[in-house]
């Protein structure tokens, strides 16, 4: 989705992304004509946030980082939150938008819904937005560009997994919540967002999740992104139980001033550039 004005700021090499979710919020700048990545910075919020803190936490980012106070070329918004559903594009009616999701998320009759377009999976992503930081977004920089972040997980799996013909289950860590995507023979199984508060409670959604897919922990092979190490116990709770597990990687060439802390972290905000 694109929100735009009839702002005239004359073009820069500078591009924007930001990254939103009750936990925490991240951003990165890209400068285009020489392909490097000259900022890159995570917000935790310790704890989960509603919309309204989640804005003032904003605010106080662009009032205290200089470096996000330049014009931009390009903005993009990344919504993190489990508020999004897929249709299939032939099955999609814009009039029956606010349909799609009240059978799997709570919704207010007052929430914006918005919707993207996954063209290599002939689906669209219906979601609902943090309005009140597109509205800020707008005011501050003018035309911008937003997404959910199941749309860019999505369309960078499936393009990386174009010629695989085995069963994989991609798992993007966050804080406090994950997101699942499987696919096999290159094509997507299933999407979807958990909220954990333990290593137990992950693995827990994760088994679960592969079980209703008759997939066989010896066999498909569990791919980490996102926040998570070696060393971190979500890895070695699924190290237990599932025989096949690695990290992903952004398969990217940016240059950077301050490199990311692994191949596979800020996979979302980095590929929405």
């Amino acid at each position: 989705m694109a929100q735009t004005n009839n702002n005239t700021n004359k073009p820069t090499p500078l591009e924007l992304s930001i990254q939103i979710s009750l936990s925490g919020l991240s951003f990165c700048i890209l400068q285009r004509d020489t392909n490097t990545i000259t900022a890159l910075k995570e917000v935790d919020f310790q704890k989960k946030l509603n919309p309204i803190e989640v804005l003032d936490a904003l605010k106080h980012l662009l009032n205290t980082e200089k470096i996000i106070q330049n014009t931009f070329s390009a903005i993009t918004v990344i919504h993190d939150n489990e508020l999004a559903t897929l249709v299939p594009k032939p099955l999609f009616n814009e009039d029956c938008i606010a349909d799609y999701l009240k059978f799997n998320s709570k919704i207010l009759i007052s929430d914006f819904i918005a919707h993207d377009e996954i063209v290599t999976n002939d689906s669209i992503n219906v979601y609902v937005p943090y309005m009140n930081i597109n509205n800020f977004i707008y005011d501050q920089f003018g035309a911008f560009t937003f997404k959910h972040i199941s749309t860019i997980l999505i369309e960078e799996i499936l393009h990386l997994e174009k010629n695989s013909s085995s069963p994989k289950v991609y798992v993007n860590i966050s804080q406090n919540h994950f997101e699942t995507v499987i696919v096999n023979n290159a094509k997507l199984l299933l999407y979807n967002a958990f909220e954990y508060h333990s290593s137990e409670d992950f693995i827990y959604y994760l088994l679960f999740t592969t079980e209703q897919l008759n997939l066989n922990p010896e066999i498909f092979h569990l791919v980490f992104i996102g926040n998570v190490t070696k060393e971190d116990a979500l890895y070695n709770m699924a190290y237990q139980y599932i025989r096949h597990i690695g990290f992903g990687t952004r398969n990217e060439t940016y240059n950077y001033r301050v490199a990311p802390k692994t191949d596979h972290s800020n996979f979302t905000l980095i590929k929405s550039l």
